[in-house]
């Protein structure tokens, strides 16, 4: 028999029930209401369990993650790396079957969800990545990227503000290949959704540009479903299945909040099991269910199978198209890139002073020339984010699918969720750009990047005060502070040209997100930066007390403040206080040091310190010690020009020359 049958449909039912039962925690509600849709969905989907990976396959996003059950029974029923065993385990510690879908965890799982609203934008970032690749390399006659990307989200899903973000961008860019499917049973934890949301979805995604489809029975219309399913994949426009399901259909709490998140019980398993005719015991899989399983996973192999065919003649007939492509889906970067002396030479000889926005711009052209697969763009800002690839041409649109630099329009938010998914798609390493302050916006996608451990490049400009005339506002503060407290994220904030192109360097190798934070202002290029940048803080300048053998005090700054701490280190030696002048543009590579090399930076016996920086001082304590001291912002800015901004917030010379001798009196 085929998969797609009311049997499939009540074992994936009875495995995520069971599973939440067993976990005591969790939610049945969407996956029983949600089952009809995803055995209809991933029946007739390309994937193969047999090699979760494969370039080609189909992509699926379950936007919804509370309805992780359901994902994972799927996994199982469909004959992925998961036992009944860790079915059983759900939820557990060490579990591979967390609460919400984890990437990197399971075989199958194409990338993290849980926060709602963020699943759609991934999809949209799926179906980017699917369409420009395509256009990219396929031809007339051989095709070899031609998947589709599978979304399934609920009410919830639809009121995040990122969800809309997505969708627009989605609608503009023509996205045919991109389709949702909308559980759509009318439930959030509160109660009706009429309580919070009562707008016309299906005029809003038109008014998008998407298409729409209605099945009105999703509980047991599955050929309703695989229809609605088969005309979306006919479409030029991405599109919205709305399909009408009862949360927790089958039990005594269908269709009310409260089979949303909580177990059913022995009591209401029980007369679920009665109300559906299912006479199975627990976690079970019925013996035609996973014969037919067998057989769908032959022809699932097939699928791939006939890719490789493909494939293998596309290498014969574009022998260098292919080599490109190997590249890029290996991730290939150039040779020598670390040596940025060497690689960077050209742009590292302008000795005039510049922006970190200017030299990062400046060291983006080169990779623009030497990664092929870099991609990316900025929300609306990239004339003043200096964001833009200059000799790849226009931008990516409808009629233009091989445009590499991204128009993401002012959505900071779906930005950075839609680049997370171009990076898990493989074959593209994105970037995206934005206004420092506006990191706020992009934490959410930002956390997740760190999460799943993705190498996406966020190049944050306008980093401090010196923004000036715009104000408070648009003037980061508390910023740096917020990233650099996010695990396994790498935030850079370099100096000057070199340590630009070093902390490019290091965002591209890492294998973990990475802010490049970036000033406005004009800064002069310092002698000795750049592959220093590579242990997170280094000696720019010493200056020894021969009495001691020791500086006097340690002078520690990151970007702009650097210039500053080395104008006070010279007044200081006229004074005859030795400084050691220490750029630090990244906290996390340097905590990352031995502890020899720490102690060879910042002594135990120095213990007069001094730490500048254009920012909140939260952090930088743990390297001044109890004895140190942190010239940084504890307020907002102000609407000045930035040289009288970072005068009346104490960023001169002066007072770091006072602030520093007051540490030896």
């Amino acid at each position: 028999m085929s998969l797609l049958n009311p049997t499939t449909v009540n074992t994936l039912r009875f495995l995520a029930v069971e599973a939440v039962q067993a976990a005591n925690s969790g939610h049945p509600g969407l996956p029983m209401g949600a089952a009809p849709m995803a055995t209809a969905l991933w029946s007739n989907m390309k994937h193969n369990p047999a090699n979760p990976n494969w370039p080609d396959r189909d992509r699926f996003v379950m936007s919804a993650g509370h309805g992780s059950a359901l994902l994972y029974s799927l996994l199982h029923v469909f004959g992925y790396d998961v036992s009944l065993a860790d079915l059983k385990n759900f939820r557990q510690h060490n579990a591979k079957t967390a609460g919400h879908p984890e990437y990197g965890h399971i075989p199958g799982i194409e990338i993290t969800t849980g926060p709602l609203g963020q699943g759609i934008a991934n999809g949209v970032g799926f179906a980017w990545a699917e369409n420009y690749l395509a256009a990219k390399f396929n031809k007339a006659d051989i095709k070899i990227v031609d998947h589709y990307t599978y979304v399934l989200c609920g009410d919830g899903c639809l009121q995040e503000g990122v969800a809309a973000e997505a969708v627009s961008l989605a609608g503009t860019l023509g996205l045919g290949k991109l389709i949702v499917l909308y559980d759509s049973n009318k439930i959030t934890i509160e109660g009706s959704t009429d309580l919070a949301f009562t707008e016309n979805v299906q005029a809003r995604f038109v008014a998008s540009g998407w298409d729409v489809l209605e099945v009105a029975n999703g509980d047991t219309d599955l050929d309703g479903i695989l229809s609605a399913i088969e005309k979306a994949k006919s479409t030029d426009k991405p599109t919205l299945i709305e399909i009408k399901t009862t949360i927790g259909y089958g039990s005594p709490k269908a269709g009310t909040a409260g089979v949303h998140g909580s177990p059913l019980g022995a009591d209401g398993i029980a007369a679920t099991k009665e109300k559906l005719g299912w006479a199975h015991g627990e976690f079970t899989v019925p013996a035609e269910v996973t014969a037919a399983s067998t057989e769908w996973q032959k022809v699932a192999a097939e699928n791939e199978t006939n890719w490789l065919a493909t494939i293998t003649a596309y290498q014969s007939k574009y022998p260098a198209d292919y080599a490109q492509w190997h590249a890029w889906q290996n991730d290939s970067l150039p040779a020598g890139l670390a040596d940025i002396t060497k690689f960077f030479a050209e742009e590292l000889a302008d000795d005039k002073p510049l922006a970190t926005r200017v030299s990062s711009e400046r060291i983006l052209q080169k990779l623009a020339a030497t990664v092929p697969q870099l991609i990316g763009g900025s929300a609306d800002l990239a004339p003043s984010t200096n964001s833009w690839m200059k000799a790849r041409g226009e931008g990516y649109s409808k009629t233009n699918p091989t445009g590499s630099n991204l128009h993401f329009g002012i959505r900071e938010h779906a930005m950075t969720a839609i680049a997370n998914a171009m990076y898990a798609h493989g074959g593209l390493r994105p970037y995206v750009a934005g206004f420092f302050v506006f990191s706020d916006y992009m934490k959410p996608a930002m956390r997740l990047s760190a999460l799943m451990e993705l190498p996406v490049v966020h190049i944050m400009t306008h980093d401090s005060i010196g923004v000036g005339e715009d104000g408070p506002t648009h003037q980061p503060v508390e910023q740096l502070a917020a990233l650099r407290s996010i695990p396994g994220f790498l935030t850079l904030r370099p100096c000057d040209t070199a340590e630009t192109a070093a902390a490019w360097v290091m965002a591209l190798t890492q294998e973990k997100p990475s802010a490049l934070v970036l000033c406005r202002q004009p800064l002069p290029q310092l002698a000795g930066t750049g592959e220093g940048l590579y242990k997170g803080a280094y000696i720019l300048k010493e200056a020894t007390n021969p009495a001691t053998g020791q500086p006097d005090v340690l002078l520690i700054a990151s970007g702009s403040e650097v210039e500053l701490i080395l104008a006070a280190q010279a007044k200081l030696l006229d004074g005859a206080i030795h400084a050691r002048v220490i750029s630090m543009p990244s906290m996390e590579l340097f905590d990352a040091q031995p502890n020899a090399y720490k102690e060879e930076i910042l002594p135990k016996a120095v213990r007069a310190r001094l730490a500048v920086e254009a920012a909140s001082p939260f952090g930088w304590h743990k390297y001044v010690g109890l004895d140190g001291a942190v010239v940084g912002i504890s307020t907002f800015g102000a609407s000045a020009p930035a040289g009288k901004v970072f005068e009346e917030k104490g960023f001169t010379v002066d007072n770091v020359v006072a602030q520093a001798k007051g540490l030896l009196s």
